[in-house]
């Protein structure tokens, strides 16, 4: 007899056994990986805090624009404050998700 691969898995002495295995293997490692958390939690804290931290001195230095531009116009003191505050509520928001996760980043 000769040996071709697809045979050996459908012989009728073996059955469908070996193509079981294969596929309840693959199911297993299948639901192992969705188990797994995939970040390190306070790693993921870490980051958040980072970002927050980039956010926060961000809102500040945009916030001191708005001096910067006050000899400039109107339309400069506008455009200023408009970013001041979207970067505010950018902080904010991370702030926000920290206080979610139970992180308290009063210094």
């Amino acid at each position: 007899m000769r040996w071709i691969p697809f045979q050996t898995h459908l012989s009728p002495t073996r059955g469908f056994s070996s193509i079981s295995r294969l596929t309840s293997a693959k199911a297993a490692e299948n639901s192992a990986l969705e188990n797994e958390i995939p970040v390190n939690q306070p790693l993921a804290h870490a980051e958040l805090i980072a970002t927050f931290r980039r956010a926060e001195a961000d809102a500040a230095h945009k916030f001191g624009l708005i001096k910067a531009v006050a000899n400039k116009g109107p339309k400069a003191i506008q455009a200023a404050v408009e970013t001041a505050a979207k970067a505010a509520k950018r902080r904010d928001a991370f702030a926000k998700k920290l206080n979610a996760l139970g992180v308290d980043l009063q210094d």
